[in-house]
């Protein structure tokens, strides 16, 4: 095999366990929140507190791989996501649990950006937007797989097994990667990190999230405005390094702007579906994680088969206008989620949540292509860094808006029957937070098509 393709294989194989350690926990958090005695709040920061690490590693993450080299840095977070899943499924508590999805972000954090980096790297401007079709069908065969065979895993050998099931074929992965790829990827040589800016992106992006999850306090809301005055302390340190951590003025690109906006709303109103659908199927309609798992299957199969089609497609036409498109498709599926109740047939969710695949399979390929596509060749470790960054923020904040509802609505309790009715009307208040999201998205696609630079 063509050692290009072989990278693309190893890094859609890498993004398919990315995607899966954090979608397969997902569904069995209802059986670890059992375990542990967590309430729904702490439920949603089992995937939150990931997300969060995630976020704030991505953009220093591009920098130091880039500077590293990208093969190498890849095979050292390989080796810290083998090491933590392992100790994950021995400790005892919600703390060290909780503990562990922190670090393993850390390591997930480097392996988003570099996989992404290095097939960008790799392969030639008329041929990248098919391999990145191809490798983000490897996140959404991740989404349609996770809830499948983490449900499935979990009814027949509980949730420790979930939690494992990634790291014999990470072995693989690690041996193909020291043995068979013999090119390395470091366009930052010589360069200096820019740790003031790192650690005032971390700081600041670290209080604006916590503080955004806990809005409804006081303390929230001091820390999400003291967040995001770090962060534009950090903008206005970026623009005078010579050497950026994240070079701002990439947004002078009205593309790179627009796409990397788009993305962000579309992350923000789509990620927390899944949280959302999961709670619909085993709490209210009283499915096991198995059953809820193949039903949750609908949607991440559409986005498999729309990815690849997607990216090809955004190689010969204006990718916006796909994008577009598919954030149309996904402002209607949002809209048919806010109406689901305990009465809702499951013909009804199943319709929406085909909408719903075919929509968001529509944007991301196109949506990428135009952020890779709009820096020069010898960024597109800080452009995949973008990415990551728009991706996790999103989904982070996603999730975090679902908690503050749920702060607002239920309070800080155990999702047992007696608060079902508040539940659905958590997810249902949500949902059309995420409509507005998605429109917003639809324009800022939009916005990007007269963008020359």
């Amino acid at each position: 095999m063509e050692s290009k393709n072989l990278l693309l294989l190893i890094c859609t194989v890498l993004s398919f366990f990315t995607v899966f350690a954090v979608n397969a926990v997902t569904i069995v958090i209802p059986s670890i929140a059992s375990e542990y005695g967590m309430s729904n709040i702490i439920q949603n920061w089992v995937t939150i507190i990931f997300l969060l690490v995630v976020a704030v590693l991505s953009v220093p993450a591009g920098q130091i791989s880039a500077k590293f080299g990208l093969k190498k840095v890849t095979n050292m977070s390989i080796i810290l996501f083998i090491i933590i899943s392992i100790v994950n499924v021995l400790v005892t508590t919600q703390e060290q649990f909780l503990a562990c999805r922190f670090i393993l972000g850390i390591s997930l954090a480097f392996i988003n950006v570099t996989s992404m980096a290095m097939i960008v790297s790799a392969f030639p401007p008329e041929e990248r937007g098919k391999a990145l079709g191809i490798n983000i069908t490897g996140v959404y065969v991740g989404l349609s797989l996770s809830p499948v065979l983490g449900g499935i895993l979990n009814y027949n050998l509980g949730w420790r097994s979930v939690v494992l099931f990634g790291v014999p074929f990470l072995f693989v992965i690690l041996a193909l990667l020291l043995t068979k790829i013999d090119e390395e990827w470091i366009s930052f040589k010589g360069i200096p990190l820019d740790i003031k800016g790192s650690l005032t992106y971390g700081i600041g992006m670290v209080l604006f999230m916590y503080g955004f999850t806990i809005l409804n306090t006081q303390l929230g809301i001091v820390l999400t405005i003291l967040g995001i005055l770090i962060l534009i302390i950090f903008g206005l340190i970026e623009l005078r390094q010579s050497y950026p951590v994240f070079n701002i003025n990439f947004f002078k690109n009205h593309k790179f702007l627009s796409a990397n906006f788009a993305s962000l709303c579309a992350y923000l109103a789509t990620y927390a579906v899944t949280t959302i659908l999961n709670y619909h199927l085993q709490y209210i309609k009283g499915f096991d994680s198995q059953t809820a798992g193949l039903i949750l299957l609908v949607a991440p199969l559409c986005q498999v088969v729309l990815a690849p089609i997607a990216g090809r497609l955004s190689d010969k036409y204006v990718p916006q206008i796909l994008a577009a498109i598919g954030m149309a498709l996904g402002t209607i599926s949002l809209f048919l989620f806010s109406s689901l109740n305990g009465q809702s047939p499951l013909e009804f969710l199943i319709l929406s949540m085909i909408i719903y695949g075919i929509g968001f399979g529509l944007f991301s390929p196109p949506n990428t292509n135009v952020i890779m596509g709009s820096v020069p060749p010898k960024d597109t470790s800080v452009a995949s860094a973008a990415v990551a960054t728009m991706r996790t923020v999103g989904q982070a904040m996603s999730m975090g808006i679902l908690t503050l509802v749920f702060a607002f609505v239920m309070g800080n309790v155990p999702i047992i029957e007696q608060y079902y009715p508040l539940l659905i009307s958590s997810c249902q208040i949500t949902c059309l937070i995420c409509v507005v999201l998605c429109i917003a998205s639809v324009f800022a696609s939009l916005v990007g098509i007269k963008s020359t630079n």
